[in-house]
């Protein structure tokens, strides 16, 4: 890595805040201990995860794609470990081209690991994002936490999700580390653990430990999730009544509104914001890198 000026912004969606990193051709090799190292709160930049902003036509794992989408969110996880999909960290993405005049209000396309998501940047300055469809395994898991266990729905977003109904969030304990669940052979790479309750008609609240990042204030494809489990909970399959169903998350940084059509393709609505940008010290980099 070369460590000749690299320049950084920070934004949050909903309060799950991100490292952005741009690098257009690539050039960076943002190995996993520099990406810790930025996104640790006390000797870094700090940030739940880091978006490194590539152009899709310059990275092998999105060259294929590049004719349907022109910038790829290279997505790592607090923990410098790489990640398939960020919901609230697409928005985010989105927001970063806006700022730097790469895209504009409308529609654009970002590639993931989780596939290419339609974006639309509205004029109120909320972003949509089309988050694909929910695949919903039979097999799911036992979540305990202080001597308490739920039955958690199997979701998966492109990443994976258990989802348990509670009757207080305070249950969920303090999810700084992956609360114990059983059998582990479900989720052999990890997975997102999301504690929900009822707060009106199709209206729920959750608290989410993110893998690789801890609890985290927002999770995007976490409440995309958490909606599916409450609709089909509630016993609302829009492939059944032909009528979109859409819920309202309240996440501890913000609230966001989840809809899923008959078709089964699920948009994602909320802020996106860019809240400072900057200059990573060279010289610390390059302590990091030795």
């Amino acid at each position: 890595m070369s460590t000749s000026q690299i320049t950084f912004l920070k934004g949050h969606g909903t309060e799950n805040d991100f490292v952005i990193v741009p690098d257009p051709n690539n050039a960076l090799d943002l190995p996993v201990s520099v990406v810790a190292r930025l996104c640790d709160r006390r000797a870094g930049i700090g940030g739940d995860g880091l978006l490194h902003v590539v152009r899709s036509a310059a990275h092998p794992e999105a060259r294929g794609v590049a004719e349907q989408a022109e910038w790829f969110m290279d997505y790592r996880n607090a923990d410098g470990s790489i990640a398939e999909m960020c919901g609230n960290g697409v928005r985010v993405f989105a927001r970063y081209l806006q700022r730097a005049g790469l895209v504009a209000e409308g529609d654009l396309s970002v590639a993931t690991r989780g596939g290419v998501k339609r974006v639309h940047i509205a004029k109120d300055g909320d972003v949509t994002v089309s988050m694909g469809r929910a695949v919903l395994p039979d097999d799911g898991v036992t979540v305990t936490v202080d001597g308490r266990s739920w039955e958690a729905r199997n979701v998966n977003m492109g990443n994976p999700h258990a989802v348990a109904f509670v009757e207080d969030l305070d249950h969920a304990g303090e999810l700084s580390s992956v609360p114990p669940f059983s059998p582990r052979s479900v989720y052999p790479d990890g997975v997102n653990i999301e504690f929900v309750v009822d707060r009106g008609p199709r209206h729920v609240a959750m608290r989410v430990h993110e893998r690789g990042s801890g609890e985290t204030r927002s999770c995007g494809t976490g409440a995309c999730a958490v909606a599916v489990a409450a609709a089909r909970r509630d016993g609302v399959d829009p492939a059944e009544t032909g009528a979109p169903a859409a819920y309202t998350v309240d996440l501890p940084g913000g609230t966001l509104v989840i809809t899923e059509y008959p078709d089964g393709g699920i948009d994602m609505t909320g802020p996106a914001v860019i809240v400072a940008e900057g200059v990573i010290d060279p010289v610390w980099l390059e302590t990091m890198i030795g």
